[in-house]
């Protein structure tokens, strides 16, 4: 059965898998880039490509949701997999079930503070990143289909995200499994509390037993200048490219001085605070 990761991009997901992964796969719980590949980004693309119909892409992709589900969960044992992709339904194809479910991990961060990382991660605005998480019928592709494709044919992949608030609302909101909400402010804030709380909620499903020292260690393994270090000495396979320039974008950026009041215009962060004010509410940001 699958434990989902799930979240909007840009709200700490990475770091969330960088922390399950160091703890889980690891003997002290030192971590490096190749132990996310054990939770890996879910994907329906090599039984998608397979298919011969003249279908859209998008059915094409989401009729694969469900069997390539099945295929991974027929060794009966739990996998770990993240997903940027909304809890959603298209042409009848929902994105997962009961079957192949058994919980979910939803990180969910302050949109103020998401805005300033999608504009620097996908080199946008401030306007079109509002307009990115404004948008109901938001898609975007994962970077490996992206590179691989160049004979312009139809996507292998991708995530449907709509926008921030439908997001949230689609994992929220589902009603065949446990979901745990997790702030991306509580890991800034206590970074220990949040982890021993997401591990309990793990041991619901998987046999985990909670080591202090382990913890501090992965903690510690993955705080956001080690992981930025890493990054600039190893490089990061998941961090994007520049579409102008083919250089790649530094992915682990600003960390904790990504601080909405210092450096957010006063006007975009009203237009987040009324547009998305009843989630905002719900999750104790305003």
């Amino acid at each position: 059965m699958i434990i989902w990761i799930a979240s909007y991009p840009k709200s700490g997901n990475t770091w969330l898998r960088s922390l399950l992964s160091s703890y889980l796969f690891s003997n002290k719980g030192t971590f490096n880039f190749q132990l996310l590949k054990k939770i890996d980004q879910f994907s329906s693309k090599d039984l998608a490509s397979k298919s011969k119909s003249q279908i859209n892409y998008q059915t094409k992709v989401s009729q694969n949701w469900i069997p390539t589900q099945e295929i991974i969960n027929k060794d009966k044992k739990i996998h770990l997999l993240k997903t940027h992709n909304a809890m959603c339904e298209i042409n009848g194809n929902k994105f997962t079930d009961s079957s192949n479910t058994i919980s979910v991990l939803y990180i969910v961060r302050d949109p103020r503070n998401l805005i300033t990382s999608l504009s620097h991660h996908y080199k946008m605005t401030l306007d079109q990143s509002f307009e990115f998480m404004t948008n109901k019928r938001k898609i975007i592709f994962p970077i490996n289909t992206l590179k691989n494709n160049k004979n312009n044919k139809d996507p292998e992949d991708f995530n449907f995200l709509s926008d921030w608030s439908s997001h949230y609302n689609s994992w929220k909101n589902i009603n065949f499994c446990p979901v745990k909400i997790i702030k991306y402010e509580d890991f800034i804030s206590d970074s220990k509390t949040t982890f021993i709380n997401v591990l309990n909620f793990l041991s619901k499903f998987m046999d985990i037993k909670i080591d202090d020292n382990k913890i501090d260690n992965s903690l510690t393994s993955t705080n956001f200048e080690n992981l930025s270090k890493m990054e600039k000495t190893e490089g990061f396979e998941e961090s994007p490219r520049s579409i102008d320039t083919g250089e790649k974008i530094k992915f682990f950026n600003l960390g904790k001085k990504n601080d909405w009041k210092k450096i957010l215009d006063k006007e975009v962060a009203k237009k987040i605070e009324l547009h998305f004010k009843n989630e905002m509410t719900n999750l104790g940001y305003l």
